[in-house]
């Protein structure tokens, strides 16, 4: 299978990519994922409630490096161990492509940090497509001449793949499972209150008024609008009530008054406030809040689901995980 994979800075590679060797192999997902390809794993809760529930570390690895009939494996999915092979075959093709240039000089620290990034999105596929299979559902290829096309999705821009951190992006972008999965997991996402921009009041009138209290009837009856003070856009409940209770038996745009109270003689012009364009889920800003809401869904409930299905083999840890010895990463 063709592989498109993007690195932790969200770049995208026909082929194989690979993370720059100067980072630790993770990126950070938009919201609050920082220092970690994902957040972190939950638990406590249900996958179809994937916001709640308490923060768990990544497991150890533990898992034995060989299985019977298989040799050699990089990680146990479920019990299922996934041979080793995938792995060099990866490698050995990126070092036979034009990337070889920008790989890290074999058997360096930056190797082997390369060596568990690209474990991580092998087990992620694994894992993806056992999913995928057991739901029922149908391989969902890349269609980037047209993402609308029923059964194809397009491939991750480059904000949407630091969103969604670079192990999930390379197997979202690799594997029709991994897309598939994407798909129905976050299907009934809803972008988080805190995210959605403040909506005006519904109900109450407002107007753009101009206004001014004299304390003489002969200049409050000779005032003009331009003798008026710009008070902008407000209720009309706002204002002192002998006025307010005038403005809506004049037309609009002209003069309101004198009108007395125990302030004085007021004077006032009003014109309607334009009713603001209706909030429609077309828009822009609100598609691309729920499609980052969507990202971030998916990446907390594939970190619970890798947490409780897959076992990773020692020396081939996840490259963000402070445990093993080739994370220098520092923030």
């Amino acid at each position: 299978m063709k592989h498109t994979l993007t690195d932790p800075a969200g770049h995208r590679h026909d082929g194989h990519s690979v993370p720059s060797h100067h980072h630790d192999g993770h990126a950070p997902s938009a919201g609050h994922h920082h220092g970690h390809d994902a957040s972190p794993s939950l638990g406590g809760h249900r996958h179809g409630d994937p916001l709640a529930g308490p923060m768990r570390e990544r497991p150890a690895a533990t898992g034995a490096p060989t299985a019977p009939g298989v040799g050699a494996v990089i990680g146990w999915v479920a019990g299922r161990p996934i041979s080793r092979e995938p792995l060099e075959r990866r490698v050995r093709e990126l070092r036979d492509s034009p990337l070889n240039a920008a790989l890290p000089v074999p058997g360096s620290s930056e190797d082997r940090q390369l060596a568990r990034w690209l474990t991580q999105v092998i087990l992620t596929e694994a894992l993806c497509e056992d999913e995928a299979a057991a739901r029922g559902l149908t391989p969902l290829e890349t269609g980037p001449l047209d993402p609308t096309a029923a059964g194809e999705t397009g491939p991750l821009d480059p904000l949407a793949a630091v969103e969604l951190g670079s192990i999930n992006a390379a197997a979202y972008n690799g594997s029709p499972w991994v897309r598939a999965l994407f798909e129905h997991v976050t299907a009934t996402a809803e972008v988080p209150p805190e995210w959605r921009s403040p909506v005006p009041a519904q109900g109450v009138a407002r107007h753009d008024v101009r206004h001014r209290v004299f304390a003489d009837h002969a200049d409050a009856a000779a005032a003009t609008a331009d003798d008026l003070e710009p008070l902008g856009p407000v209720t009309l409940g706002s204002l002192p009530a002998a006025i307010a209770d005038a403005i809506p038996r004049r037309p609009y745009g002209m003069l309101v008054g004198p009108v007395e109270d125990a302030l004085g003689w007021h004077v006032a012009v009003a014109h309607p406030e334009p009713t603001p364009p209706t909030r429609s889920p077309s828009n822009p800003g609100t598609v691309s809040r729920r499609e980052a809401a969507r990202r971030r869904m998916f990446a907390r409930w594939l970190d619970e689901l890798r947490a409780a299905k897959v076992e990773l083999v020692p020396g081939l840890e996840h490259p963000g995980d402070p445990r093993q010895p080739d994370n220098h990463h520092k923030h």
